[in-house]
């Protein structure tokens, strides 16, 4: 086995942090575990090194992290991270080079899911797709002309901030949807696959709310795929048909025939992906 070609990738969120070691096109290596996401700066570096150490060994190349954040790329500071409140203007480059004396790239985590499908999911022979995490927010990573769009703060693609109705596009279009409604989504889900009238239309729903994000998608890239990830994809079933019933109304048929719609079909997307940050 190669001893120099191990890259790491993290997959960083507000409950959980996964780290994976990466030989060639495998994932050699999966850590996953809880993190502090209320606790003080120092605590929750504890717990991502503590996911790093279990997969680190002799030959790692370098380290890339998905972060929940905007990002300042040039100095790979954390500038305002998601559901880790004590995480605002966190060094978090220079902290983790000075403990393991390796390359550290850090990204937004939507940006890696998009890097991840790209290197090894629907992305793969795709130069331009959007790929969405539809889980309790609606992030988005862009991949243009073969390459991410990352922004000035890693921060591209946030259609779920654009103002909708007496809110934002996140809060219909991610599982703040169900939740507003009382309702988890997975129990939601499964009341659904039981023929749950009630669910059953809350899906559809939701499916036209979604429709109307790859929407604005559409009208600011037009992009020949979306990729849906994350866990209100795994129930595409039920609210599939409402959202290409709603999208058949786009502005511009010819754009709308040529999307093509996909779930991914990887386990660690944005590990994957962060561990190409060190290589893209």
């Amino acid at each position: 086995m190669p001893s120099a070609n191990f890259l790491i990738g993290v997959d960083l969120g507000g409950t959980n942090v996964r780290a994976g070691l990466l030989l060639g096109d495998s994932l050699v290596q999966v850590d996953a575990r809880p993190i502090r996401g209320r606790g003080s700066k120092e605590e929750v570096f504890d717990d991502l090194r503590a996911s790093i150490d279990a997969v680190m060994r002799p030959g790692v190349r370098s380290i890339g992290i998905g972060v929940p954040s905007l990002v300042d790329a040039a100095t790979g500071t954390i500038l305002d991270t998601t559901n880790i409140p004590s995480w605002k203007e966190v060094a978090l480059r220079t902290w983790l080079e000075s403990t393991y004396k390796l390359p550290v790239r850090i990204d937004n985590d939507a940006n890696c899911f998009a890097l991840g499908e790209r290197a090894f999911g629907h992305g793969r022979h795709c130069d331009n797709f959007v790929a969405l995490i539809i889980g309790t927010r609606l992030g988005a990573g862009i991949i243009s002309n073969g390459r991410l769009h990352s922004g000035t703060t890693c921060g591209a693609g946030e259609f779920g901030m654009i103002p909708y109705r007496d809110s934002i596009v996140e809060k219909y279009a991610s599982g703040q949807f169900f939740k507003a409604h009382g309702r988890d989504g997975a129990e939601l889900s499964a009341a659904a696959d039981r023929g749950d009238a009630s669910a059953r239309q809350l899906f559809a729903e939701y499916g036209r709310h979604l429709a109307h994000a790859i929407s604005l998608i559409l009208y600011a890239l037009a992009p020949q795929k979306v990729i849906l990830g994350g866990s209100v994809s795994r129930s595409w079933r039920h609210f599939g048909e409402s959202l290409r019933e709603t999208l058949a109304g786009f502005a511009y048929p010819t754009v709308q025939r040529a999307l093509q719609i996909e779930l991914s079909r990887l386990e660690y997307p944005a590990v994957l992906g962060a561990a190409k940050l060190g290589v893209s």
